[in-house]
């Protein structure tokens, strides 16, 4: 049974409104109401548990209350629940609408990833430097590796939320994060490798031209196309249903990380057709990602809504 827990510190003048819209919604359990209990913020402390199908609406009807803005409105999964009531509910009653998001979780869940704090670049910069490792010693392991390590996908979401939302401050900070993450992990797997390049440390097979995991990398086709899209849809149907074994499949298959260190390899080796090929791929690849981001997205709330109407609950912000 899917079920979140809320906690709400309502202001007592909107009280009676939000208890009212609590108690007369049928996938609502457990209400608990402590009149003047709750501090900082000061207010009503009201608490329930709601079926996560229908919770959307109900969270909806909450902050067009302005509780989220006079008060405060906080979630937490019910991890397991045994209510009768409530699992006959969401069987007969919600139907397919039980497994829908809770798209406040959704967006809440994104938005922590598009926080740029200065590991996000430390993680770039060393994925970049064992990607780069990974294109000298064409070591395929190595690369899936980089791929792992980087976060670039969080900030990928991040944008396309923005631009979902019309959240011009989230674009930006998104496209600022990922032009000076990969800016530097390029200029670091640049020294990287003219450091080995100068040391003659490069393997023979790379210095003979034989570069296979490079080759992969630095002619973007249609199959990259055909990629980034599925990884796209994907890893914003991972994140709207938490999968996140699925999310790791989208790391390993997206040519990010792996294109910008290939840009870094190139230069120090003076293989500029391959850096331009490289600089292609990872524009290609953030570029699809951030699109089908934001349509699979917007796709997902229509679908959801639809399912919602013909259950007979407003689901879908």
């Amino acid at each position: 049974m899917a079920m979140i827990h809320v906690r709400l510190v309502s202001p007592p003048d909107l009280t009676p409104r939000a208890v009212g819209l609590l108690t007369g919604d049928r996938y609502v359990f457990n209400l608990v109401i402590l009149p003047q209990q709750a501090r900082n913020p000061d207010g009503d402390a009201i608490e329930c548990d709601i079926l996560a199908g229908a919770a959307n609406a109900v969270l909806r009807g909450l902050r067009e209350l302005g509780i989220d803005r006079r008060g405060s409105i906080v979630i937490e999964p019910v991890e397991m629940a045994f209510m009768g009531t409530a699992a006959e509910a969401e069987q007969k009653q919600l139907g397919a609408l039980a497994h829908a998001p809770v798209w406040a979780e959704v967006e809440a869940r994104i938005r922590a990833e598009g926080t740029y704090l200065p590991s996000f670049y430390v993680y770039l910069v060393i994925a970049g430097v064992i990607g780069a490792v990974g294109i000298i010693t064409n070591s395929q392991i190595l690369i899936v590796a980089a791929m792992v390590v980087g976060p670039e996908y969080g900030a990928i979401t991040s944008v396309a939320l923005g631009i979902d939302r019309g959240n011009g401050t989230r674009v930006r900070q998104g496209l600022f994060a990922l032009t000076a993450g990969f800016l530097l992990a390029i200029v670091a797997t640049l020294l990287f490798s003219w450091a080995i390049r100068g040391f003659g440390l490069q393997p023979e097979a790379f210095d003979l031209g034989l570069r296979p995991v490079s080759s992969l990398i630095n002619t973007p086709n249609v199959f990259s196309v055909v990629v980034a899209v599925l990884a796209g849809i994907v890893g914003i149907v991972s994140l709207t249903q938490a999968r996140t074994s699925a999310l790791l499949g989208v790391f390993i298959s997206v040519t990010t990380i792996p294109a910008a260190a290939d840009i870094g390899v190139s230069c120090a080796f003076s293989s500029w057709s391959e850096a331009r090929g490289s600089l292609i791929q990872l524009l290609l690849n953030i570029v699809l990602l951030i699109v089908v981001g934001v349509l699979m997205l917007r796709f997902q709330r229509a679908v959801w809504r639809r399912i919602s109407r013909g259950s007979g609950v407003s689901g879908g912000r």
